[in-house]
């Protein structure tokens, strides 16, 4: 919301707003490609209670972030 005073933009304030709705790491992570794999941890981190149980995915997921990383 724009505030006379206060240096905001309208824009600014819309942007704000939005933001607030999506998390920066969801979304940096949905942006990787790697969202499937991040999915699959939190449903095994979800079940086991232990990310311990859940190496496979915790590998799975490290090795489609280091690929993108990469291809930077």
């Amino acid at each position: 919301m724009a505030r006379a005073g206060h240096g905001w933009s309208a824009a600014a304030a819309k942007r704000s707003e939005e933001e607030e709705g999506e998390d920066p790491l969801d979304a940096r992570i949905a942006r990787s490609g790697c969202l499937e794999q991040h999915r699959q941890l939190q449903e095994c981190m979800a079940e086991q209670r232990d990310w311990r149980h859940c190496q496979e995915q915790v590998r799975a997921f490290g090795a489609c972030m280091a690929r993108r990383q990469q291809q930077r």
